[in-house]
């Protein structure tokens, strides 16, 4: 278990935990299709932030294992329609601005650049001519998570 988790409850664990996934169906999602540009863009972004982040190292330990399968497994737990599914996952992420004040304060700001490098990574994946980094309408609304608050 990650230490700066100690004074969570299990379900804010939880959330802590599933909370990458969440914001890659977000994102991945956000225009009514989840392609496998996507899912490989969220993998992609998941590793190359394992690598850099001395601070989220135990954190990204948890989280690596079985990441594809997990969020494949995750994706089909939440409605297909877009309309239904980001409410829902917006709802759920607001959740995080509460758990993020009982962290210490740099591994909550670590973490929430991880999320938004993470949201980032995904929406530049796909699209755009030839595929090269263009942002969708749809994503853009939720790229900068706005449900989310900078820890303080």
């Amino acid at each position: 278990m990650v230490a700066e988790f100690k004074n969570l409850t299990k379900s804010e664990v939880e959330l802590m935990l599933k909370a990458p996934f969440q914001v890659c169906i977000l994102i991945a999602g956000a225009d009514g299709t989840i392609d496998k540009k996507e899912i490989k863009g969220a993998i992609e972004s998941a590793k190359k932030k394992k690598r850099s982040s001395a601070t989220l190292a135990s954190y990204f330990r948890d989280i690596s294992v079985d990441f594809e399968e997990t969020l494949k497994i995750l994706i089909q737990s939440y409605p297909y329609e877009a309309t239904q599914r980001n409410p829902l996952l917006v709802e759920e992420l607001s959740h995080l601005n509460e758990v993020l004040l009982k962290l210490d304060r740099d591994f909550a700001s670590h973490y929430y650049n991880f999320l938004l490098d993470l949201a980032s990574g995904i929406a530049s994946s796909s699209g755009g001519f030839f595929g090269m980094k263009k942002v969708g309408r749809e994503e853009a609304k939720y790229i900068k998570l706005p449900m989310l608050k900078v820890p303080v």
